[in-house]
């Protein structure tokens, strides 16, 4: 009568084995498709915060219109822009949360000016 011979583990992968290698596989997937679409939020985020600083800036400081109503000036898309001003400074600053910020103050003569960006 033979005898069977026990199965060897190392050869055949387990259920357990086989879904915690998926697990692993698409974790380190979903971190490299993150890194790669956070980079591009990223700077769509600072040109859309730039130039809703510069537009609410105008329509504040040279329309002579109030800050609620610049809203009306920005494009479409532009909804989660954040808006605030400092009177004193002449300056208004837009943000997208978590991405970006940027602020654009009046100077008589030049008209809204942004700050400048870091090199």
């Amino acid at each position: 009568m033979a005898t069977a011979k026990p199965p060897n583990f190392r050869q055949v992968p387990t259920a357990r084995r086989r879904l915690r290698k998926t697990v692993i596989l698409l974790g380190v997937l979903a971190v490299v498709m993150l890194a790669a679409v956070w980079s591009s939020l990223r700077s769509y985020a600072a040109a859309g915060a730039a130039v809703g600083a510069r537009t609410a800036c105008s329509c504040r400081y040279l329309g002579g219109r109030e800050l609620a109503s610049c809203r009306g000036d920005f494009e479409p898309g532009m909804g989660l822009i954040v808006l605030s001003e400092d009177a004193d400074a002449k300056s208004v600053t837009a943000r997208v949360p978590l991405l970006a910020r940027d602020s654009a103050t009046f100077r008589e003569g030049e008209g809204c000016v942004l700050e400048r960006w870091p090199d």
